[in-house]
């Protein structure tokens, strides 16, 4: 989330949708959220669906990336995590009209 609060200009509204795991339920968590406004979005207890998309994105970066490589140093993570972001997965999903992600972006400024 730091890399993305850092790296991106986000629009005024953000829905920031994550499931009920405890991490994401913590004190500093949640207050970081809301400093930069984030509206949050919890999955309903018991539905997966809810997160469909970001699930699917986790799926597929364990996949193509996580499980293919053997990560000696944080460096290494630190490394080639952003570059499978950026560069690998470049999914086009129908939430999204079947656009990139920055081109669906730009409609949104």
């Amino acid at each position: 989330m730091g890399m993305a609060i850092v790296h991106r200009h986000h629009p005024k509204v953000v829905i920031h949708h994550f499931d009920r795991g405890v991490q994401y339920a913590s004190h500093d968590y949640v207050e970081t959220l809301l400093k930069y406004g984030f509206l949050i979005s919890r999955s309903r207890k018991g539905n997966p669906q809810d997160n469909a998309i970001t699930e699917s994105f986790f799926k597929k970066a364990k996949v193509e990336e996580v499980y293919l490589w053997e990560y000696p140093t944080l460096e290494d993570v630190q490394i080639r995590l952003p570059f499978f972001i950026q560069k690998v997965y470049k999914r086009m999903h129908s939430a999204l009209g079947y656009r990139p992600p920055v081109e669906s972006e730009e409609l949104f400024k």
